[in-house]
C-alpha cells in the first residue's frame, strides 16, 4: 500500500516515520529519480531491483572499505574494527572470510539443528502455555542470541546481558544522525568482553566457534585477536538483529495478511516459504552503504569518485519489475529472487543458512502448536534504526491447536 507522496521529495534515512511505516514504499525513489541524489546528507541512493543487484556484484566499483552504515562514525577506513569482513574489499577481504570460513563451517552450522530445535521448544513452550506474551521479548529476541553466544562459548548466565547490549548498539532516538553515546558505550562492553573470551581461548581451547577461530590456518596465516573479535562482534549484532526481527516481520505480516497463516497450518511444507517471502517483503536490513570508487555513470547522472551509495534491499523486493503484486504479503508466493537482509556477490552473508535454520525451526514449531493467534497492536513498538526494520515488542494471543 503506497503512502503519499511527499512534496519536495525528500528520502530521509534517519527520518523514522519512513522506517514505522507499517506499509513502506520506496516507489517515489523508483519512479521519480532510480539514481537518487540527497545533497544535504550527501549520499547517492539506488531503488531498483536490477541495478541493486548489480551494485551487491560491482564489488570493485562500489567499495566497502568505508563501513555499510551511514552513521558517521561508523564511516571511515576504521569501519572494519566493528564489522569486520563486511567493511573490507579484496583481498583483505577475502583472505578473512577464508580463515573465518574454516571455523564458521557449513558443518558446524548443520550440527547446530537439534540444538537449535531444543533452545526453540525451551522458549516457546512456556509461552505458549500463557496463551499471551511478547513474542519478541519472551520468544524471538531469545532465540537468535542463545544460538550465536551457544555457536561462540558464551556462558548461558551472560547471555541477557549480551542481548541488552547489543539492542543498544543498534537503537537510535528521533533526530540522531550519528552513533550516540549510548551505542558507543555497549560496543565497547561488547568488545572487553569478547577480548577476554579469546584470550582465555588462546590459553586453553575448547570445541566452540572461538576456539575454532583461534586455531583457523590457512598456509601459515592466521586470524589476529583484533579480527577475531571483529567478527564475533558482527556475529552478535548483525546475526542476532536480523534474525530477530525475521521472526517478528513474519508474525506480524501473517497476522495482518487474512488467509496467509491458515495456509501455513494447513500445509507445514510451506514454512520455508513464509520465511522467504517475509525476506523479500519486509526484510531486516532495509539498507546498506557502499562508496563509489571511481566515477560511476548510471541512468544520465554521474556518481562521483568517494560519494556514499545506497543499496536499497527493501525498494529492490518491493520493485514490480521483479515481483508481481510486489507490495502484497503471500506466502506462496512462486518468485524466489529476495535479496533478503544478506546481501549477494562476494559479501553475501556468511550466516545466511543459519539464520534461515533458525526461522524455519522455530516457525515450523510455532505453526505446529498454534491453530491461530492475533496481535495486540496498541502494545507493538517498532525498532528505531536507519536501516533495521522490525519490532521491539510484538504482544500476540494465541489459540493452541
Amino acid at each position: 500500500m503506497p503512502s503519499a507522496a511527499l512534496e519536495p521529495f525528500t528520502f530521509d534515512p534517519y527520518d523514522y516515520r519512513f522506517h514505522d511505516d507499517p506499509y513502506p514504499t520506496y516507489e517515489r525513489l523508483r519512479t521519480r529519480s532510480p539514481l537518487y541524489h540527497n545533497p544535504e546528507l550527501d549520499f547517492w541512493a539506488l531503488s531498483r531491483h536490477a541495478d541493486v543487484v548489480a551494485g551487491f556484484r560491482d564489488n570493485v566499483r562500489l567499495s566497502s572499505a568505508m563501513g555499510v552504515s551511514l552513521d558517521p562514525a561508523a564511516w571511515g577506513p576504521h569501519a572494519h574494527k566493528t564489522m569486520s569482513f563486511l567493511a573490507m574489499d579484496d583481498p583483505r577481504h577475502v583472505r578473512m572470510r577464508r580463515l573465518v570460513f574454516k571455523g564458521f563451517t557449513p558443518r558446524r552450522v548443520s550440527e547446530m539443528e537439534n540444538r537449535v530445535l531444543e533452545l526453540t521448544r525451551e522458549h516457546l513452550e512456556p509461552a505458549l502455555a500463557r496463551g499471551s506474551f511478547d513474542w519478541i521479548e519472551d520468544f524471538a529476541g531469545k532465540l537468535p542470541m542463545d544460538v550465536i553466544s551457544e555457536l561462540m562459548g558464551v556462558p548461558a548466565a551472560d547471555r541477557a546481558e549480551i542481548r541488552r547490549l547489543a539492542d543498544l548498539v543498534v537503537h537510535r532516538e528521533d533526530g540522531v544522525l550519528d552513533v550516540p553515546a549510548a551505542a558507543i558505550d555497549a560496543s565497547l562492553q561488547l568488545i572487553v568482553y569478547y577480548s577476554e573470551m579469546v584470550t582465555r581461548r588462546r590459553a586453553q581451547g575448547t570445541e566452540d566457534l572461538t576456539s575454532a577461530l583461534t586455531e583457523a590456518e590457512i598456509d601459515g596465516d592466521r586470524l589476529t585477536d583484533e579480527e577475531i573479535i571483529g567478527f564475533m562482534f558482527l556475529m552478535v549484532v548483525a546475526g542476532n538483529e536480523t534474525t530477530t526481527k525475521l521472526l517478528g516481520n513474519a508474525l506480524y505480516w501473517a497476522a495482518r495478511t487474512p488467509g496467509e497463516y491458515a495456509k501455513v497450518v494447513a500445509d507445514p511444507d510451506l514454512v520455508p516459504d513464509w520465511v522467504e517471502e517475509t525476506l523479500r517483503y519486509d526484510t531486516s536490513s532495509q539498507l546498506v552503504a557502499r562508496s563509489a570508487a571511481v566515477d560511476i555513470e548510471m541512468h544520465g547522472r554521474t556518481i562521483p569518485a568517494g560519494a556514499k551509495v545506497l543499496l536499497l534491499i527493501g525498494s529492490a523486493n518491493r520493485d514490480s519489475d521483479a515481483f508481481p503484486d510486489a507490495d502484497v504479503f503471500r506466502i506462496d508466493r512462486p518468485e524466489k529472487s529476495a535479496l533478503a537482509s544478506f546481501g549477494a556477490g562476494v559479501h553475501f552473508c556468511l550466516g545466511a543458512h543459519l539464520a534461515r535454520m533458525e526461522a524455519t525451526i522455530a516457525l515450523r514449531e510455532f505453526s505446529s502448536r498454534v491453530r491461530d493467534y492475533a496481535l495486540d497492536e496498541s502494545g507493538i513498538v517498532r525498532v528505531h534504526s536507519t536501516n533495521v526494520r522490525g519490532f521491539a515488542a510484538l504482544p500476540i494471543t494465541t489459540e493452541i491447536a
